[in-house]
């Protein structure tokens, strides 16, 4: 499975907000993650591209994720940078 509890903890770990407890509700965190299974479905997509329930599940995620970075962009501006520079996305 390529998202264990394991991963999950690390990704909550390394990008949330809460160092000294898992931070699973921060907008960092969720964004994390949301990279994370986005870059494994693509990689899929590569492979397999006939699979269009998997394309809309991504089309989904990629609206969630950018939903959130306009959160961010809106609320604070600086948190918005940081992530962008951390996980190496832009708009």
């Amino acid at each position: 499975m390529y998202l264990s509890p394991e991963v999950k903890k690390e990704i909550f770990e390394s990008k949330g907000k809460a160092k000294s407890k898992i931070d699973t509700g921060s907008a960092e965190s969720q964004i994390a993650l949301f990279t994370f299974r986005i870059n494994h479905l693509t990689e899929h997509l590569k492979k397999n591209k006939k699979d269009h329930s998997t394309r809309l599940g991504l089309l989904k995620l990629v609206g969630k994720r950018r939903r959130l970075l306009d959160y961010l962009t809106r609320t604070e501006i600086s948190r918005y940078r940081a992530i962008i520079a951390e996980l190496g996305i832009r708009k």
